[in-house]
Parts: structure tokens; sequence; C-alpha cells
């Protein structure tokens, strides 16, 4: 689902001396339906405040797993929209990346940001280009080809799709509220075929495996009375994909939640509102935040009852020094009612540190 404009005013003061004048935001419009349409709706929509392209996954390399996420952002500044400057900052670009070393128990980020233009920073319309000084984004034939070297680690991944997106909702346009106005635009890219390098601290890695792909444009994403949401993207080993989330109140009661499930013959059952339940089960208090996750969920959706469980507990990223966000999203295992693993994709969770802010 993509997190991190969060804590994009107080990134846009440290680090692009915007003035809180810029930071106001007008009143949003409900989105209308549309149809999505390939290879254009790949790329950005600066027509929108608010963009990203989200890609989690899993590898393996001689015994080695790894999680690993690539996400880049777009964020539309309201007030600039109208200057001639070429030194306007219209758009900001900021990425993220993170790797969970599973034997080491370890997870590494790294995030970088500038404003879009003067050949560091550009997120291309009509097609997925997308680029932030040496970190890059871009669909090169049908795959993905994410090249990001980062502090203490690097990836240069290509993720091959093996089956069409799935258009979240109705029809691609996602309600995240009970005001028609909080959605987004939405498709998902499940069992994405991942084979390239990872290195780590300087030893590269040969990997392979699957991950999971999504894109959200909006205007207003989040109602006034919630903290944060509960997300997750399963690639099942059979082939079925289940994407669930909720967003969440201060009391930890469910706000709004959906999620679809397509199964390994391809056929797509969008959630019902309320059909979506996670139930917390074992939590993880960190010592870093003292925020505490449920980082074990019995989660109730169109694919029935599982256990979500995180791989390791601690993959919280703290992100204060530069988003001023603190969240916790990771690799995580999918169970079925017996306790065998069935799935294996992310899980994330915000609002838990801080409650969030778009």
């Amino acid at each position: 689902m993509g997190w991190w404009a969060a804590g994009l005013p107080t990134l846009r003061r440290r680090a692009l001396l915007v003035t809180p004048a810029m930071l106001f935001v007008p009143d949003a419009h409900a989105l209308p339906e549309r149809t999505m349409r390939f290879p254009a709706d790949h790329g950005a929509h600066p027509e929108l405040r608010t963009e990203w392209w989200y890609i989690t996954g899993h590898a393996e390399s001689g015994g080695r797993s790894f999680g690993f996420q690539v996400t880049f952002f777009r964020s539309r500044v309201d007030p600039t929209q109208r200057m001639q400057s070429r030194f306007a900052a219209k758009q900001l670009v900021f990425a993220h990346a993170a790797v969970t070393d599973v034997q080491g128990g370890k997870l590494w980020h790294d995030d970088r940001i500038a404003r879009e233009g003067f050949g560091i920073a550009a997120a291309a319309t009509g097609e997925a280009r997308l680029r932030l000084r040496d970190w890059s984004l871009a669909r090169e034939g049908e795959a993905w080809h994410a090249v990001l070297p980062a502090i203490g680690f690097a990836l240069d991944l290509r993720c091959t799709p093996t089956q069409p997106p799935v258009a979240q909702g109705r029809a691609g346009l996602s309600r995240k509220g009970p005001e028609a106005v909080q959605a987004s635009y939405y498709y998902s890219i499940p069992q994405l075929a991942v084979a390239g390098r990872l290195t780590l601290q300087g030893r590269a890695f040969e990997v392979a495996g699957r991950a999971w792909m999504d894109h959200e444009w909006s205007e207003e994403y989040l109602h006034r009375d919630a903290v944060g949401w509960d997300w997750t993207g399963m690639n099942f080993d059979d082939g079925g994909a289940l994407t669930a989330f909720r967003i969440r109140r201060r009391d930890g009661t469910t706000l709004w939640d959906g999620g679809s499930y397509r199964n390994p013959r391809g056929e797509l059952a969008i959630a019902r509102p309320g059909e979506i339940v996670f139930e917390p089960k074992r939590r993880w208090t960190s010592p870093a935040s003292n925020a505490s996750y449920p980082v074990e969920w019995t989660l109730r959706s169109p694919a029935g009852v599982h256990t979500i469980r995180a791989v390791i507990d601690n993959q919280e990223l703290d992100s204060r020094q530069s988003t001023g966000a603190i969240y916790w999203e990771g690799l995580s295992d999918l169970l079925d009612a017996g306790g065998r693993r069935v799935g294996r994709g992310y899980l994330e969770m915000t609002g838990y540190a801080d409650k969030l802010r778009m």
C-alpha cells in the first residue's frame, strides 16, 4: 500500500526549505471512476497530489533468505504550480529501500529525496521511468528493473510479471474511508518473478524469488479519525494473490477495510465492507521507539482464515531524521489453519508510534 507521505511536511522543510505557506492543501474532490490503461498508467499522474510505486519481495541465494522493498514517491506541491521559475519545487520525488537479512536477523534501509528536474529526479508520464540521482525504477520490456546502490546494501533486480495486474476496489478505484474523497486509483501486480543481484556489506548474492508491486495515486487518502493502517500483499505458493488492508482509528478499531483475492485459476473476488478482519495475536515492542506492533495476526479475508507471522520481529523503520515517520514494514509468512506455510509477502503497519499525517 506504500506508506510514507506521512512525514512529507517535515521532509520538505528540512531538505527543500519549503515555506509553511507552500504546505497549504486545497479541498479535495471525489475521484471519478476511470478505466486503467497500460502501459500509460504505469507512469506518473502529476495532476494528482500523491503517488507511489511499491515493490516488495523475497529472494533466495544458496541457503540465504532476504526480503526487499523498493518504493518511489511523487508529491505535487500545490502552491508552486503557477510559478515560472525552473527552481520552483512543483513535484518532489523521494524513494526508500530496505533489505531484511533473515539469517542475520537485521533490517537495512536507506532513502533519498530531491525536487523533480535538472537531471536529478524524474517521474515520467506515459511509462514507468523513475529516477532519483543514482537510484532508478523503470519498466524495460515487461520487467520492472530496480537499481538502488544504498548505504550498506545494493539492489539490481528485475521483476517480471507472470500474471496480469489486479485492479483493486471498483475497477481500480479503491475507497480508503467513509467519505468518497478518501480514495485512490490502485492496481497490483502479484507473483512477479525476481532475478538479479543483492549486495550486502560488499558481498554480492545472485538471487531469485517472488515479488509484489503496488501502484497508487490519489488526492486525499486518510479520514480525519484515522491514525494509520495495516496492510498485507501475499503471494500464495499455489499462484493465488491476496491483498488486505484496514484503516485504523486511535483505539485500534477498524474505520475502513478492503482487499481482494485472486485464486490460482485467475478468478477475482473483491472484499465486501467488513469482510477483511485483522485480529492481533502476538505483539513486539520496539526498544528504539517503544511502539508496540502486532507481528502475528489472524486474518479473515475472501481467501479464508490465515495467520500472518513476521519472519523476524524487528523490521521497524525509523525515519525521524528524514521523513519524521516511524513504521513497521517487513517480510512475513502466510500460514493456513494447520500452521503450514502457504505463502509469503509483506506486512505494513503504520500509525503505531504516532498518527500518520498525509
